[in-house]
């Protein structure tokens, strides 16, 4: 296939490109070409600007993973504005050029996140859960999630509700380690909040799985099927780099420090990924043991 990937240099679209890459033809949608082929690779196609493209006759599917890290950087106005408008204004420029096509891609696999239920208890949630907490992170993914949908006369949409990605390469756990490594790590706030996470193997193969079943279209959860309470994977953490895990963050040093970008530490959802297991997908990495396990033995 001919496959036009955005936000390829990114946690996820570096591990996918890489699988990718092998058996088919990938053009990728990077600010520096330089950058992009340092990291993936000289023989993948970088364009620079969408605007290089009147239409997308020429792909068989489109991966967009393109977005300004949700938690990066404190939610100024200007912090919030840009993580909005970094995954809308190229999800609805794709959108335009799938309505432009006189022959589109049949596929349109399209990011979000499992922010889009926003804050929840410990009720297990699958996509047909409709009881969303309206906040930030809902905001972002649904307008997300529309915006994608428009293309849906033309091609099938998959939209990607992704748990918290662990991988050493970058994201939460990269993030997370120092303090673990020092003996200092321990839960969040209370600790009871849920954690829907998934092993960066599963999300790349899970994608791929999206990519190949031709059947499958609307929202997928992309998390593991074991979500576990923040204690539990402090706790597993710990163990398996044996170290301790007896040093808590309070909730209020973190509101302190983080301001309204504490809510994705300190709340979260149980999310399943129901529709995924029942299109016959099997995750690699189900239990949060040997995930971390897999991980840091790498």
């Amino acid at each position: 296939m001919n496959i036009l990937i955005t936000g390829g240099t990114g946690l996820i679209g570096q591990r996918l490109c890489k699988v990718l890459n092998s058996a088919h033809q990938l053009t990728v949608l990077s600010r520096s070409k330089h950058k992009a082929h340092s990291l993936l690779g000289s023989d993948i196609t970088i364009i620079e600007d969408l605007a290089s493209l009147t239409n997308l006759n020429q792909f068989d599917a489109v991966i967009n993973l393109a977005g300004e890290p949700i938690a990066e950087k404190r939610w100024t106005e200007k912090q919030k504005h840009a993580i909005c408008q970094s995954r809308w204004t190229i999800t609805q420029q794709l959108v335009e050029l799938f309505k432009a096509s006189d022959h589109a891609p049949k596929t349109f696999i399209s990011g979000s996140a499992i922010g889009i239920y926003g804050r929840q208890n410990a009720q297990p949630i699958t996509e047909d859960f409709d009881q969303y907490n309206q906040e930030f992170s809902h905001t972002i993914c649904q307008q997300w999630e529309d915006i994608a949908n428009q293309a849906q006369p033309h091609t099938r949409v998959c939209n990607l509700r992704t748990g918290i990605v662990l991988s050493q390469q970058g994201g939460a756990l990269k993030k997370m380690l120092p303090p673990f490594k020092m003996g200092v790590g321990g839960r969040i706030g209370s600790g009871q909040q849920f954690m829907s996470w998934i092993h960066i193997d599963d999300m790349v193969n899970g994608i791929i799985w999206l990519l190949e079943h031709d059947a499958l279209s609307g929202a997928f959860n992309f998390t593991a099927p074991k979500p576990v309470t923040n204690k539990t994977f402090s706790l597993e953490l710990a163990a398996t780099l044996n170290r301790p895990a007896f040093c808590p963050v309070p909730a209020t040093v973190l509101k302190v420090l983080l301001g309204e970008m504490s809510d994705l530490l300190l709340y979260g959802q149980n999310v399943l990924p129901e529709k995924l297991s029942q299109s016959g997908y099997q995750f690699k990495h189900p239990d949060i043991k040997e995930a971390l396990q897999d991980l840091l033995s790498k």
